[in-house]
């Protein structure tokens, strides 16, 4: 049988004796995309870090690219990849300076290096940048090259911690075409992000954690047919017409043909969660309110994040 890239079972950690990572046990595929996924302080982090050998488990078992972790941390992590949820490019090198002085963390020598530049700078979309200074880079350039850095060590496995906060649309379709690309290369991706499209987009299997325990897993088809209803319309009054919101709220209790239907209130709008007939029903009473907008829409990922862990905000 062979070894998966990670394996990690019953893994448990606590700080100050509050448990951060509670009993999590998941499995990355070769070659697949695997996505983290949970709200802040879900205990993201520290998984990562459990996985890496950067933590010590209080309990549990952990096998990465074939080696034991922590005790062969060092040697598992020369065939692992690392984007970090923070740039920490060295401001005082250039584009090309960072490749290289990363490359000597894995013994790789000046030639070898040289040998990879053009590659890693055409993957990156940085060939016209090999002597810019980082400060001079825009903030998709360095999360680019914080990917390219990544692969310096030609990795089979790479942990992407939130690889397109802060990016633009144009910078965030691009990072996905990279990661796609290292996919059909056979590369294995681990994958935390906020942006429930982006997950939708890119992983294969996914894995929901809250308060450090696994709430759901499966493909992001299988969670959106297991977890919430075929569609979604949300409602919501542009005109300010006072109650508005709350009066349409009942005529849709009201309404018949609106069994299975669940509705929630999220600030100024009313959140529609049906399956086709009740939406046709909704959609039928929406006409006779011309003071509200709507948007119907499948259901998706973000809309089981929702459901599973919550509307209130998270610090």
């Amino acid at each position: 049988m062979k070894t998966p890239p990670l394996f990690a079972r019953a893994l448990k950690k606590s700080y100050a004796c509050a448990p951060v990572v509670d009993d999590l046990s998941f499995t990355l595929e070769k070659g697949g995309c695997f996505g983290l996924l949970g709200p802040n302080g879900a205990g993201k982090t520290t998984t990562l870090k459990l996985c890496l050998g950067l933590a010590v488990p209080d309990a549990g078992e952990i096998t990465l690219a074939g080696h034991r972790v922590p005790e062969a941390a060092q040697t598992a992590r020369a065939s692992v990849g690392v984007v970090p949820q923070f740039d920490n490019l060295d401001p005082d090198f250039t584009v090309s300076e960072n490749l290289r002085v990363f490359g000597r963390y894995f013994g790789l020598s000046k030639k070898e290096m040289t040998a990879r530049m053009d590659d890693l700078l055409r993957f990156s979309s940085l060939e016209g940048k090999r002597d810019t200074r980082i400060n001079a880079l825009s903030g998709g350039m360095r999360r680019r090259l914080t990917l390219a850095r990544a692969l310096v060590n030609d990795p089979n496995i790479l942990f992407l911690d939130e690889p397109t906060t802060g990016l633009d649309p144009q910078a965030r379709h691009l990072i996905w075409e990279r990661l796609k690309t290292l996919q059909n290369l056979g590369k294995t991706l681990l994958l935390t992000t906020h942006f429930m499209d982006e997950a939708e987009r890119l992983c294969d299997w996914i894995m929901i954690i809250d308060g450090g325990r696994k709430i759901a897993e499966g493909s992001p088809r299988e969670l959106i047919a297991r977890h919430i209803e075929a569609q979604v319309i949300e409602v919501y009054d542009a005109s300010g017409t006072p109650g508005a919101l709350e009066s349409f709220a009942c005529a849709a209790r009201a309404q018949s043909g609106m069994e299975g239907a669940r509705m929630e209130k999220s600030g100024e709008t009313l959140f529609f969660y049906v399956h086709a007939a009740a939406a046709r029903r909704l959609l039928q009473l929406l006409a006779q309110w011309p003071m509200l907008r709507y948007a119907h829409r499948a259901a998706n990922l973000e809309d089981v994040f929702i459901r599973l862990t919550g509307r209130e905000l998270r610090d």
